[in-house]
């Protein structure tokens, strides 16, 4: 049921506080998703200069993330990761990643110039008028056969150049998201920081992030862990809450296992899956082994306990 509410009297709607979207990017390719989410970056770059957060050049930067751009605008996190790759192509924003599990920065644009340099116009509009003088059968009627012909052939390689566009679309937007989720999960383990403390561990790192990446960005409906079809959605979600400490949890694992592995990535997709329930219990038995250890303890001879 609706609600009943009051009309607007005199210049009572200067009470409320609204958010600014640019008309030129109501007008250009944005999506209206993309383009609110500008506005509610706009607004909080006002909050951030009375906040003093400006870099060293005097350039004011906002923290905007993944979990807000959700929130605000109700979707997913791959709608909410496209449109942040949709400003950030247009050119609306930049975004500086900081390390050390910190949010990134990001610089909202100042939107100064003429739209036309953003959105550059994809074509003229074509007229849908019937061709032809008066009195003259228009293209492609019954009673002129070739020209037909000519313009069936015409829309079959329209729709040849639609289909490929449309996957060559595909792909660069699974490259935009795959690139969003390689950047967020190097920011939840604090990457720069592993490799900066463990130098010789980098390349072991890149590749848990390239089989977290792979595996969030699946196409597929499910994930196979552990001989298990998970829901991709539920293994996205379990791979973006890992953290720095669950990553060098499964580094030890990996190379204190004494058993032969036959199929390590799937082993190690097991074992970043299950970080967050195993490894309290993984360290919890290792303090508990070592209490249980003999000590050395001198016997009366003075030799000590072997």
């Amino acid at each position: 049921m609706g609600l009943h509410l009051d009309y607007f009297y005199g210049d009572e709607a200067a009470d409320f506080r609204f958010y600014r979207v640019p008309k030129a990017l109501l007008d250009g390719e944005l999506s209206l998703e993309a383009a609110t989410l500008y506005g509610l970056m706009l607004d909080r770059v006002g909050l951030s200069a009375r906040n003093g957060w400006v870099d060293g050049q005097g350039r004011v930067f906002i923290h905007f993330v993944q979990t807000d751009v959700q929130k605000r605008l109700r979707c997913g996190h791959n709608r909410a990761t496209a449109f942040m790759r949709e400003l950030e192509r247009a050119g609306l924003i930049e975004r500086k990643r900081q390390g050390l599990g910190r949010p990134a920065r990001i610089y909202v644009k100042n939107l100064s110039g003429p739209v036309e340099a953003l959105f550059p116009a994809s074509g003229e509009a074509v007229s849908t008028a019937p061709k032809g003088r008066s009195g003259l059968p228009g293209e492609g009627a019954p009673d002129r056969p070739e020209r037909a012909a000519k313009e069936t052939e015409k829309k079959e390689t329209d729709l040849n150049k639609t289909h490929l566009t449309s996957s060559a679309r595909r792909d660069r937007d699974r490259m935009d998201e795959m690139g969003w989720v390689r950047e967020e999960i190097r920011e939840n383990i604090d990457y720069e920081g592993l490799v900066r403390d463990h130098p010789g561990d980098g390349e072991l790192f890149d590749g848990y992030v390239e089989l977290m990446v792979e595996a969030a960005c699946s196409t597929r409906e499910t994930v196979r862990v552990c001989g298990q079809d998970i829901p991709t959605a539920a293994v996205r979600s379990r791979l973006l809450k890992l953290g720095r400490e669950h990553v060098l949890y499964v580094r030890d694992c990996l190379c204190h296992a004494t058993a032969a592995i036959g199929n390590i990535k799937a082993y190690t997709l097991a074992a970043l899956y299950n970080a967050p329930a195993t490894m309290g219990q993984y360290y919890a038995a290792l303090v508990s082994r070592d209490l249980a250890a003999p000590e050395h303890i001198p016997r009366e001879s003075g030799h000590p306990v072997p």
